[in-house]
C-alpha cells in the first residue's frame, strides 16, 4: 500500500515595501495590473479607491498604508508595477493594492508556523510560511479590516454603488 503525499495549499507572495506577505490562494480570485481608481473626496487614508469591476463598485484598500509601512505608498516609478488582487472577503469581494503580486507557492499545512492572535493587530497573520528568503506572514483576509473598519467600508461601498448604477440607468 502506497501512502499519498500530503497535499500542498497554495499560497500568492506579495511585496509590501520590503517585507513580503501571503494570501491564501483558495481567497484570491484575480490579479490584475493597477487600474484608474475611482478616490472620491473624504476617504480613510488606506482606502486607495474604488475601482468598476464589472459594474460592481469594488472597494481597493492599500495595504502599505493600512499596515503603516508608508507614508504615501508608492510613488513613481514604483507605481507602475503595483497590483490589485481581487479576493473574497465574507460575501463579497475586495481589491488590496500591493507592490507587486509575485509568485504562487505551494506548502504543505503542516508547514506552517501558527502565530498567536496577539502577535498582530486583529490576529490578521495567522501563520508564517518558510521561504528561501526568510519566513513571510500569511494574511487572513477575513482579519485585515477590525469589524468597524469592515462596517464603515460597506457603508462607503453601498454609497459607491449606488452612484454606479444611477450612471449605469442613465445611458
Amino acid at each position: 500500500m502506497t501512502l499519498a503525499a500530503p497535499s500542498a495549499d497554495p499560497y500568492l507572495l506579495l511585496r509590501l515595501g520590503s517585507r513580503t506577505c501571503a494570501l491564501p490562494g483558495g481567497a484570491v480570485r484575480e490579479i490584475l495590473p493597477l487600474p484608474r481608481l475611482w478616490r472620491p473626496p473624504g476617504l480613510p487614508r488606506p482606502l486607495a479607491g474604488f475601482l468598476n469591476l464589472g459594474g460592481e463598485a469594488l472597494p481597493v484598500l492599500d495595504l502599505m498604508r493600512l499596515f503603516g509601512l508608508a507614508a504615501e505608498g508608492a510613488e513613481g516609478e514604483a507605481a507602475l508595477y503595483r497590483h490589485v488582487v481581487v479576493v473574497t472577503a465574507g460575501e463579497g469581494r475586495l481589491g488590496l493594492l500591493v507592490d507587486r503580486a509575485l509568485d504562487l507557492l505551494r506548502v504543505p499545512w503542516a508547514q506552517l508556523r501558527p502565530l498567536a492572535a496577539e502577535a498582530t493587530p486583529n490576529g490578521c497573520a495567522v501563520a508564517e510560511i518558510e521561504t528561501p528568503e526568510g519566513f513571510v506572514h500569511l494574511l487572513a483576509v477575513e482579519r485585515i479590516l477590525l469589524a468597524q473598519e469592515q462596517a464603515a467600508l460597506a457603508a462607503l461601498q453601498e454609497n459607491v454603488q449606488a452612484r454606479l448604477a444611477e450612471w449605469a440607468g442613465a445611458g
